[in-house]
């Protein structure tokens, strides 16, 4: 599929370093794993490899249950299937389904492992707050998730880190249970997988840090460009940043897990994290961006393609 949505080589260009990288790490790791724990590990690696394929041919599913999604219809609907079914117009690509969660947390994620079986999410709590012209700079911002196929790419990065905890958990469990018939030599194996495992969680989160603030930032880009409102985008990103500072810290622990698909992270007060650990970019750094477009196309409304 090849949409209108500004291409983003840049973005390309991460996603596949990227999944190269982590592929290089989670090879170095089942070789360090095979020579210290020798046939455990292949059961670990058959049972997270079907684990994977599961979750990425039903992330859509997953994520919804998850956050209390529900497909919509038109007539259920019909202003944000109005947003969505223009927006596609526009950019040239097959339309999403489109679900509603109904939590009061403002937000917004897009899943799926490719257009043909995606679905755009919102939450009541978004509908409420935004205006028609800042919902549609959101929506624009998730379609563009799907049409750079940055969605399946992160679904996967993002699970390769459990791997190295179902290994540790794994090997840790069946030499507990393991009795009498450990030795010396299994808790010094034991104390390396731990070792190991840690550095390439550590290594992986970096780097799927790394490409998710930028996928936000290509997507910011791309909606903005598609909407030619880029300010419409940074009035949504100010209202919706500002409002989850107040939502109830259990609502915001619930939905954390999906951090690296939402709109903008579900983060309250006292949990501010450095950049370097972060799945956005900061909202001044969002909002520069989107300024800079809002220059490029020349005015400060910029309401026309």
């Amino acid at each position: 599929m090849r949409s209108r949505f500004e291409p983003d080589r840049q973005l390309t260009a991460r996603m596949a370093v990227t999944m190269f990288l982590l592929g290089l790490v989670y090879v170095a790791f089942i070789a360090a794993l095979i020579v210290l724990l020798k046939s455990v590990v292949l059961v670990v690696v058959i049972a997270a490899g079907l684990l994977l394929l599961a979750q990425f041919w039903y992330s859509d599913r997953i994520a919804l249950y998850a956050m209390h999604g529900r497909l919509v219809t038109p007539e259920e609907e019909p202003l944000l299937h109005g947003v969505i079914d223009r927006l596609c117009a526009t950019a040239d690509m097959p339309k999403p389904r489109v679900a509603i969660s109904d939590m009061d947390l403002p937000n917004a994620f897009a899943t799926g492992r490719n257009a043909d079986h995606a679905v755009v999410c919102v939450t009541t709590g978004l509908q409420r707050r935004l205006t028609t012209e800042e919902l549609e700079g959101v929506l624009a911002h998730e379609l563009s998730h799907v049409a750079h196929r940055d969605v399946a790419v992160i679904t996967i990065a993002s699970f390769l880190g459990v791997i190295a905890g179902l290994v540790v958990r794994f090997a840790f469990y069946s030499q507990l249970f393991g009795g009498r018939n450990r030795d010396q030599n299994t808790a010094v194996a034991l104390a390396l997988v731990m070792a190991v495992s840690a550095i390439v969680y550590a290594l992986s989160f970096l780097l799927i840090r790394a490409l998710s603030r930028y996928r936000e930032l290509a997507a910011d880009r791309a909606g903005a460009m598609l909407t030619a409102k880029p300010s419409a985008l940074a009035s949504a990103l100010t209202k919706v940043s500002g409002d989850i500072a107040r939502i109830p810290t259990q609502d915001l622990r619930t939905a954390q897990a999906f951090n690296a698909f939402f709109f903008t992270p579900a983060l309250g007060p006292g949990t501010a994290v450095a950049n370097l650990f972060s799945t956005h970019p900061s909202l001044e750094r969002r909002l520069e961006a989107l300024a800079e477009i809002s220059a490029e196309l020349g005015g400060p409304g910029s309401r026309t393609p």
